[in-house]
């Protein structure tokens, strides 16, 4: 406690040790005006006694500084009411040692409960401030707890029933705060089955510090619906359980729209496990994050074995190496060679085995990634049917044309005999006329020479147009790119390779595209130089195929076909090109005189070449599209 208030004035915090001081003064002077008053009665006994008030008013009015004033002040002044100095008896002494001690016990006192009056200031001050703060925290949760709407959060006590609801609670369950304050919990279950549930719910939380569930719950209007809940005890300092804080979210709408996307996924999944197509997805770095069923059929790898690893293990060279700098060049310069647009490529499978698959990309967006889907046809089969039904229809044709030329063979015998024996005929009468002796007619050779003549050039007529029923018309052609044209080609002639120990390589000069040519034509003669590259190259120690394109000048790009194998034989190199002739033992010797007449047709030559060191390179050429429209 305090005798003065804790301001005076506006200088309270200047004038208060004055004030102190003062005091002190005013007390001491008057038990000195009260003792020289009763000097009359006392004498010169008890000269200390009226003065230890003063040093008390002092000490409790102003602290220890005033109340040692007081108190030496209060020594002197009782000090003067002894008459003589030579009266300074023990007595007199000891009663001044006892009002020194009476001073200093006064004045420990007073230091005492001061220190006293500032703890409980300042329990008092902290006590006030820690209500306040509690008072702000309690009005800062009450807001929460209102705000959140979506949340029904109320508190149960220990016994189950409720204690708090908020306006979110309100909402969701349609109760008012009024309606279910002091009722059981039970009341948002199903009536067979709440009580058991809200109290198990309730053991559960207490015994494990928190229990969260998905259930069904009821609404005042007897409607039902999906929720998440979490309660938590909630426990007092001497560990007294003081109740369970609940909190109810409604889930029902989310429930339904998760399990919606659950079944539309699951019947992509079902859609895309029965698509005969390998589908693969790709990030922007080639890393595969999906590899579907059919993919996994037929490459021979598993979905676990190829996410998170690059595509490009599923090329052969040299597409593995350049796969990543394709990527890299789409993604800087946006110009897509293959994406939306498919082509023929070659694919390698687990084992090593390589086939012609046609591959298509799409590219999709998202918010934070670029993926690329790819869908691969197995084209094994389909190119072996195509190829052989090339085969067939050439064979066919071929047959047909023999079979027309055998049959008109055997009927020009007689138009040729004809005229092949009137010139025999009249060869051996001019003969006989030189041979006589009688001299020979100018005009009679002449008519001779004339009717020989005639029979020649109706001989030579029936050999023109037999020529021109054999010879082919002119070729279709269009505008190709070259690089893709081979890449289809070697697609279908490379299948099987792998297993021979084939090492293929494709360098492609930028410039010697595009072409004007018959596309399957072109594509045939491509196919036959790779299939002998690779038959020539069996049982060799080094087996690399090469295929290159080079621009000659502006109108011209040359083609080349080259193996390590041991050469062409020089007897037959000059013959190498003509019908009939051939360095395989099995073979009809037409596949290159084909070659040389596709070639020739398109304007350009084909020719052959050893190489340094074995092998032989075989180069035809091509000529580009026109730069200006052809009239």
């Amino acid at each position: 406690m305090t005798f003065l208030p804790r301001s005076f004035g506006p200088g309270a915090g200047r004038v208060r040790p004055l004030f102190g001081y003062l005091i002190a003064l005013l007390a001491v002077g008057a038990a000195y005006l009260a003792r020289g008053a009763l000097t009359a009665q006392l004498g010169d006994r008890s000269p200390f006694l009226l003065f230890v008030l003063p040093v008390v008013i002092a000490v409790f009015y102003g602290g220890r500084g005033p109340g040692l004033l007081a108190g030496l002040i209060s020594l002197l002044a009782g000090l003067s009411f002894v008459a003589v100095p030579d009266r300074m008896t023990v007595h007199i002494l000891v009663q001044a040692a006892l009002f020194v001690l009476v001073c200093a016990g006064v004045g420990w006192l007073g230091g005492r409960l001061a220190r006293q009056q500032r703890l409980g200031e300042q329990h008092r001050e902290a006590a006030e401030a820690e209500a306040g703060r509690a008072r702000a925290a309690g009005e800062e949760l009450r807001l929460l707890l209102e705000g959140a709407t979506r949340y029904a959060i109320f508190m149960v006590d220990p016994e189950g029933s409720i204690g708090s609801w908020n306006s979110g609670a309100e909402r969701v369950f349609g109760w008012r705060e009024e309606e279910v304050l002091g009722r059981p919990s039970a009341m948002f279950t199903a009536e067979e089955e709440g009580a058991r549930r809200a109290r198990d719910a309730l053991d559960q939380a207490r015994a494990e510090g928190r229990y969260s569930d998905e259930a069904w719950y009821l609404r005042a209007d007897g409607s039902e619906f999906l929720a998440d809940a979490t309660i938590t005890p909630l426990w007092r300092e001497n560990g007294v359980l003081r109740g369970y804080a609940t909190i109810v979210h409604d889930v029902t709408d989310r429930r339904a729209a998760e399990r919606n996307l659950e079944k539309r996924e699951q019947h992509l999944q079902s859609i895309l496990a029965t698509v005969p197509d390998a589908m693969i997805v790709i990030d922007e770095k080639g890393i595969m994050i999906s590899f579907s069923a059919a993919a996994e059929k037929l490459f021979g790898y598993s979905e676990r074995e190829m996410v998170g690893r690059n595509v490009s293990l599923l090329m052969p060279s040299p597409d593995r190496e350049r796969h990543d700098a394709y990527l890299e060049r789409y993604l800087a310069t946006g110009d897509a060679h293959i994406i939306g647009i498919g082509r023929i490529v070659t694919g390698l499978r687990a084992d090593g085995s390589t086939f012609p698959m046609k591959l298509s990309v799409g590219e999709a967006l998202t918010d934070d990634q670029r993926l690329f889907t790819g869908f691969v046809q197995d084209l094994t089969e389909r190119k072996d049917f195509e190829a052989r039904v090339e085969q067939l229809k050439s064979e066919l044709i071929h047959v047909s044309r023999l079979s027309a030329m055998g049959t008109m063979a055997s009927t020009l015998a007689h138009e040729l005999n004809q005229p092949l024996t009137a010139i025999a005929s009249y060869g051996e009468a001019v003969r006989d006329l030189l041979d006589g002796p009688e001299e020979v007619e100018k005009d009679l050779l002449r008519e001779v020479f004339t009717e020989m003549s005639g029979q020649a050039l109706r001989a030579g007529s029936i050999v023109r147009r037999l020529r021109e029923f054999v010879a082919r018309g002119d070729v279709a052609k269009t505008i190709e790119d070259l690089p893709k044209l081979i890449d289809e080609a070697s697609a279908l002639a490379l299948v099987g390779s792998k297993e021979k120990g084939i090492t293929p390589q494709f360098v492609y000069a930028q410039d010697a595209t595009p072409v004007l040519v018959d596309r399957v034509q072109i594509q045939q003669v491509l196919m036959n130089l790779m299939r002998n590259a690779i038959e020539a190259m069996d049982g060799c120690p080094v087996r690399r195929l090469s295929v290159a394109t080079t621009l000659l000048d502006p109108e011209t790009v040359q083609v080349s076909v080259a193996d390590t194998g041991p050469g062409i034989a020089p007897e037959i190199a000059e013959r190498l090109f003509e019908a009939f002739t051939s360095t395989k033992r099995s073979g009809m010797g037409l596949g290159l005189s084909i070659c040389r007449t596709i070639v020739e047709s398109h304007g350009g030559r084909i020719r052959a070449r050893p190489l340094d060191g074995g092998g032989t390179e075989f180069l035809f050429t091509l000529m580009r599209p026109p730069t200006e429209p052809v009239p």
